[in-house]
């Protein structure tokens, strides 16, 4: 007999994060934090009412590549061109500082020759950011239009790109097998295709969207097509990340005609059931093992190593382009969480014999600790100040929410327009037949 408990854990899923959301928010917390929380509560690490499933870890990839391809849809072009170099020295400075900061911290519990690649692969798993937590935290708080929240969006893509690099030559250390170059050779292939084929395409879509004026419905769903062709593309012809193609996929489309309107079908499937099943998911998939006295320290150092590596070797990188003291330690802040990327590469590791089952642990507790305090984090860093006016500027993407909300706006009043024009109508039917009679 076919099992339907999917859909039960699905309803849990939406009415925890929902409930837990209502709370952080109302303590004055993103509700990020919320739907994390529920995740480790449904999961093995508390009351283990739901455990990892095929179907949960594929509507949470799916959830990821639409908060991706969100982002891009809702990125201004112009400004990342403005922060590239910028984002790209920061990427730089979050790679090598946690890389370092890794290695040496596993190198003192683990001194052994033969641990040297294993060592080294503790800096890959810290190098990880999960931009993905940081850009709906940034959203939820109207701050990813601002100039740092421009550099954190643009560090965290280029971020990942490096951390592939990366991964593909201490992977290639242990297995002879694999091609350092043939990797290289197809990650940059990659982004110059999508130079080339993203301004092509982008006209496409500028035309069409601009001629066609009837069901724009299609748009939504063309898009969505179009997002998942291009992650799958991204991931199993190139080897670069699918959340990469879903980015690069939403600044294909962005700055077109009916991006405003696309941008608002995605915000509602994504609030509605694909961003709370992803971040919950984080949390479900947590499964501590026993902890000892040295596990403990390790884990505590790991945290405090992950944190500080991030800060300051992105803060450095900041500064040397010419941020503020306070931008800076924003997108230090901004760069901190690991998220499913940091779960993900560490899990190779194990497979792959690059790491220690017994490091395992540290990493996930590591993981979870910068997945929630990061958004807590990033809550007090832009925490505005009576006399700050800086984010007065004009934005495009600033703009572009602006318009989501008053297109979402004028829909309501439209609808309830109708409603009471629905019922108006009904009311005349039901009066009409005794007018009739009295007269």
């Amino acid at each position: 007999m076919e099992s339907y408990e999917f859909l039960f854990n699905v309803a849990l899923v939406l009415l925890t994060t929902k409930v837990f959301g209502i709370i952080t928010k109302k303590i004055d917390m993103p509700q990020v934090v919320g739907a994390l929380v529920a995740g480790l509560l449904l999961g093995p690490t508390m009351l283990g009412i739901m455990h990892e499933t095929v179907f949960l870890d594929q509507m949470a990839e799916i959830g990821v590549i639409v908060l991706m391809f969100t982002a891009g849809l809702e990125t201004d072009i112009a400004e990342l061109k403005k922060s590239g170099k910028a984002s790209f020295v920061i990427a730089c400075f979050g790679v090598v500082v946690p890389l370092l900061g890794g290695y040496f911290l596993a190198a003192f519990f683990s001194p052994e020759p033969d641990t040297f690649l294993q060592n080294v692969f503790m800096g890959v798993v810290l190098t990880a950011t999960s931009v993905s937590i940081t850009v709906e935290t940034l959203k939820e708080m109207g701050k990813l239009s601002t100039r740092s929240g421009n550099a954190i969006l643009g560090a965290g893509l280029i971020d990942d790109i490096l951390g592939i690099i990366v991964l593909t030559i201490v992977t290639s250390l242990q297995d002879p097998s694999v091609n350092v170059g043939a990797v290289l050779f197809k990650v940059v292939a990659f982004f110059v295709l999508s130079l080339a084929l993203g301004l092509l395409l982008h006209k496409g879509f500028e035309k069409w969207m601009s001629s066609y004026n009837r069901d724009k419905k299609r748009f939504a769903i063309i898009a969505f097509a179009f997002c998942l062709i291009y992650s799958f593309v991204a991931e199993t012809v190139f080897g670069v990340a699918d959340i990469t193609g879903a980015f690069i996929a939403g600044l294909i489309i962005s700055n077109t005609t009916r991006v405003t309107y696309v941008a608002s079908r995605f915000e509602i499937i994504s609030y509605m059931l694909l961003s709370p099943i992803f971040f919950a998911n984080i949390g479900i998939k947590v499964e501590l093992p026993e902890l000892t006295a040295s596990i403990v320290i390790f884990s505590v150092l790991l945290v405090v190593v992950a944190v500080l590596s991030k800060v300051i070797g992105c803060g450095i990188g900041a500064k040397l382009c010419h941020y503020t003291n306070e931008e800076s330690l924003r997108i230090g802040v901004g760069m901190v969480t690991r998220g499913e990327v940091g779960l993900v590469v560490a899990s190779k590791g194990v497979a792959s014999g690059l790491m220690h089952p017994d490091f395992f642990g540290p990493v996930i507790i590591m993981v979870v600790f910068t997945a929630v305090v990061t958004p807590v984090l990033l809550k007090m860093v832009y925490r505005d100040k009576k006399t700050d006016y800086s984010d007065l500027e004009y934005s495009e993407l600033a703009e572009q929410y602006q318009e989501v909300k008053d297109f979402d706006l004028a829909a309501q009043v439209l609808l309830d327009m109708h409603a009471r024009m629905r019922d108006q109508g009904k009311e005349k039917e039901e009066t009409s037949p005794a007018d009739t009679k009295v007269q």
